[in-house]
């Protein structure tokens, strides 16, 4: 007899059951996701409204701070409200949706930031044919591919889910709705259907982080032949983009890249890249860029003292 599914919510453990604690990750994310939200949108706007727009390499990074944002507002909101509530229930259907956008943004992060690689490659090893190769159809293709790959990988994750039986227990010890504590609750056995879960968030992990690899391999060759000047200013370009695919991929690789078991650790190391490393990307990226910083002076400051007269 086949098992029915009979839970129609779950109830979110959080990060923590101390009530004294509450007000304190309140006040703490609530402040992480506002900096995250104001970064991202002001390299957004920023890139949007200056030259900088016309430079493929600006191009992805406006994308990636979109993607940044609607990142961490899969989870964040909802850990920011529950923590006012004593009890943190959420709906199947709003735990399913969630999950989809925390593998959607994420996969479409991913596979944009070896597009953001390339582009580097491109720029350091074939400086001449630059504008030929990463022209607006070829940066406006990659971007797609990157869209349409993390959708794929989300609806992939979503169709192992949904056929599953919940009948009881329903508390989730987590902040959010993941595949692994999901898959510790259904009603039957998920060995096998764990190792295809791992096997297709590790895949799309390995195959980009490879690439990756690959592609800073070739440019840390090609920089033999550059002067010291054109080395500086080559890591220089890099170094931004090196930090983030460290943070982004390194605790994505650690969660996903293992058979499907929870650790007590999974909540710190989910905290890190759906809320921190997206709260960081902005100042990564502004901090080691003149360019970024003078175009957000130049456009919010002309504004500023449009406004004054």
């Amino acid at each position: 007899m086949a098992k029915e599914n009979n839970v129609t919510e779950f109830v979110l453990l959080g990060l923590t059951e101390n009530p004294k604690m509450q007000e304190i990750i309140f006040a703490v994310f609530l402040l992480i996701y506002l900096f995250s939200m104001v970064g991202n949108v002001l390299i957004l706007i920023t890139v949007t409204v200056s030259p900088l727009r016309n430079s493929p390499m600006y191009f992805f990074l406006a994308h990636l701070s979109f993607i940044d944002a609607c990142y961490s507002s899969v989870s964040t909101p909802k850990l920011i409200t529950y923590s006012l509530h004593g009890k943190k229930t959420i709906l199947f259907n709003e735990c399913t949706t969630q999950i989809f956008g925390e593998h959607f943004f994420g996969g479409v992060e991913i596979i944009l930031l070896t597009v953001m690689a390339y582009d580097c490659y491109v720029a350091i090893c074939k400086p001449l044919h630059y504008a030929t190769i990463m022209n607006w159809r070829v940066c406006s293709l990659l971007v797609g591919v990157s869209w349409a790959g993390g959708f794929l990988h989300a609806t992939i994750q979503i169709l192992f889910i949904l056929p599953l039986p919940f009948c009881g227990p329903n508390i989730i010890d987590h902040f959010m709705c993941d595949l692994n504590p999901l898959l510790k609750l259904a009603c039957t056995d998920t060995h096998t259907l764990g190792f295809f879960v791992a096997a297709n968030s590790g895949f799309i992990c390995l195959l980009n982080f490879l690439l990756l690899m690959v592609s800073y391999v070739a440019i840390l060759f090609s920089l033999k032949t550059h002067s010291v000047e054109g080395r500086q200013k080559a890591l220089s370009t890099c170094a931004s983009h090196i930090t983030v695919v460290i943070l982004f991929f390194v605790p994505c690789v650690f969660v996903y890249m293992r058979p499907a078991t929870t650790l007590s650790i999974d909540k710190a190391i989910a905290v890190f890249y759906t809320m921190i490393t997206p709260m960081l990307n902005p100042l990564i990226y502004t901090l080691r860029n003149a360019q970024v910083k003078n175009a957000i002076r130049n456009s919010f400051g002309r504004k500023i003292l449009s406004g004054d007269k």
